[in-house]
């Protein structure tokens, strides 16, 4: 029968489970199209930037030919204050993104991080390498420190082979890395969302738009109508630049976004590597 070999008693992660709330992805939607609304309509909207305000349709009303260009863009029509919203919800979520991954980049250079913590693993000074990480305060050091609470646990551990030691100390930096890596990647959905949804948005606008210009020169008829259309027309293409523009806008953030997540991600696989080959290699 073959040999069963005594395998390494599983133990708590030492980094503990980010609390954090799902309030945001929540909220922040709804008070952004709402907020897209109240500029279209009390901004964009304001009766003082046309020569023929209405009085009438208190959601929507249909006040014509704007003193420039800006309170022209009230007249691109309803999708106007859906794509606002889309654009305040790239701003939001982008400056959330940016606080959190600032955060969890921590202090300096993570490759400077990780030699400075190979060094003193190299003499055997553990609780050197703990207060580097403790000083870099971000994901990577999140990590390595888990990786190395175990590294010197196993150190003194004399039940296990070095083998067994080495997949414990893998095991913990794994488990601490399930733990990072979801904040970092959290909200990104609605900028990659939005990227492709976006345009699409504006080009129903911009059809919707379309198809009243054709419309209403259908029921007027004549030479008249055509300057009516061609303003019509303008009118159905503000939806379509603030469509172009929120998408452009969120697919950028999105790709340096996602660039800082993985140079951390890199980080953290390059520390979880050090981790292991220095523990193979100095406690045989």
């Amino acid at each position: 029968m073959a040999e069963i070999k005594p395998t390494a008693s599983v133990k708590a992660t030492s980094v503990q489970a980010k609390k954090s709330s799902n309030a945001i992805s929540w909220i922040a939607p709804i008070f952004c199209i709402i907020a897209g609304y109240a500029i279209w309509r009390f901004i964009l909207g304001s009766a003082d930037g046309f020569n023929e305000p209405s009085k009438e349709g208190g959601f929507w009303p249909k006040h014509h030919k704007p003193k420039d260009s800006l309170h022209g863009i009230y007249e691109g029509g309803i999708i106007v204050p859906l794509l606002i919203g889309m654009l305040l919800i790239v701003i939001t979520f982008s400056i959330e993104r940016f606080l959190t991954i600032r955060k969890a980049l921590g202090n300096g250079s993570i490759s400077d991080f990780i030699r400075k913590v190979q060094y003193h693993l190299a003499n055997r000074n553990v609780d050197a390498a703990l207060g580097e990480c403790d000083r870099q305060r971000g994901s990577v050091g999140n990590v390595m420190k888990a990786g190395l609470r175990r590294y010197k646990e196993m150190i003194s551990e004399g039940g296990l082979d070095t083998e067994q030691k080495v997949i414990a100390i893998q095991k913990e930096v794994e488990e601490a890395t399930a733990l990072e890596l979801p904040m970092l990647q959290k909200n990104l959905v609605f900028l990659s969302t939005i990227t492709s949804v976006g345009t699409l948005v504006a080009l129903l606008g911009t059809v919707l738009g379309m198809i009243r210009s054709f419309a209403a020169l259908g029921e007027e008829g004549g030479a008249g109508a055509a300057g009516d259309l061609a303003v019509g027309i303008s009118e159905a293409l503000y939806n379509t630049a603030l469509g172009i523009g929120t998408s452009a806008l969120a697919l950028i953030m999105y790709n340096i976004f996602t660039t800082k997540i993985d140079s951390i991600t890199y980080g953290i696989d390059e520390s979880g590597f050090t981790l292991t080959q220095s523990f193979a290699s100095l406690y045989k």
